[in-house]
């Protein structure tokens, strides 16, 4: 079985490539089965499709954390790049993975779930009524999950801790029990655009969800600096 620990017969930046790819397929394959597992819960009506989505965001953690940090999603890598843990060229490489792997679920969601059936949901609309109210939970809560990532999984308070993929699973699976029937309950571009390609969010509507999660891991990279200076 081939490791990460560098052998005699594999140079050292042999072995620092092939650290730094790993982190690139981790980050592809947990966002592939989160977004995939969003897009299959949700158009199959399941009941229970926000359970479904924290858990397996928090085993994905889990699996890929001690890898590439287990983000998933480009507003969390937003907020790591802020907090200086994540360099920009890695975190440019951690989009297009991320967004890759989106596309990519959502075209097999669209290939395994029939639209025609009974429980699949309509595509979520965006009225001058609700524009604003999806603007503001998608704010919230995409703030929230960034604020819960940098304080549970790159602090310097939490060193090894075990209970950092159960954290952000939660808060998640939280926001989506929540606030999912107002905006949907993304809180991740990589989701927005693969449920829109899924045919669940609409097109015209989407700089709403994406401006919202994007300024939210902004500010959430910022509050934690502001809140811990002393840890970067």
């Amino acid at each position: 079985m081939v490791t990460f620990e560098e052998t005699a017969a594999e140079p050292h930046g042999a072995t620092a490539a092939r650290r730094t790819a790993a982190k690139y397929v981790v980050e592809l394959i947990g966002t592939f089965f989160l977004v995939f597992t969003v897009g299959t819960s949700v158009r199959s009506g399941s009941p229970l499709a926000p359970l479904a989505i924290g858990a397996v965001l928090m085993v994905m953690i889990y699996a890929g954390g001690h890898v590439s940090g287990g983000h998933y999603n480009p507003a969390v890598t937003l907020a790591v790049l802020l907090r200086h843990r994540i360099i920009p060229r890695d975190a440019v490489r951690y989009w297009i993975a991320q967004l890759v792997a989106g596309l990519l679920a959502a075209a097999l969601v669209r290939a395994v779930i029939d639209p025609a059936q009974p429980a699949a949901p309509t595509l979520l609309t965006l009225d001058h009524h609700t524009i604003g109210a999806a603007f503001v939970v998608e704010l919230l809560f995409t703030f929230a999950l960034c604020y819960v990532v940098l304080n549970v999984a790159t602090s310097k308070s939490h060193p090894d801790n075990s209970f950092y993929g159960l954290a952000i699973g939660f808060t998640v699976m939280a926001g989506a029990f929540a606030v999912g029937a107002i905006s949907g309950g993304a809180f991740n571009p990589a989701v927005t655009i693969g449920a829109a390609v899924m045919g669940m969010f609409a097109w015209p509507t989407l700089w709403v969800y994406l401006a919202a999660q994007l300024i939210a891991g902004a500010a959430a990279g910022a509050t934690f600096l502001a809140l811990n200076p002393d840890d970067r």
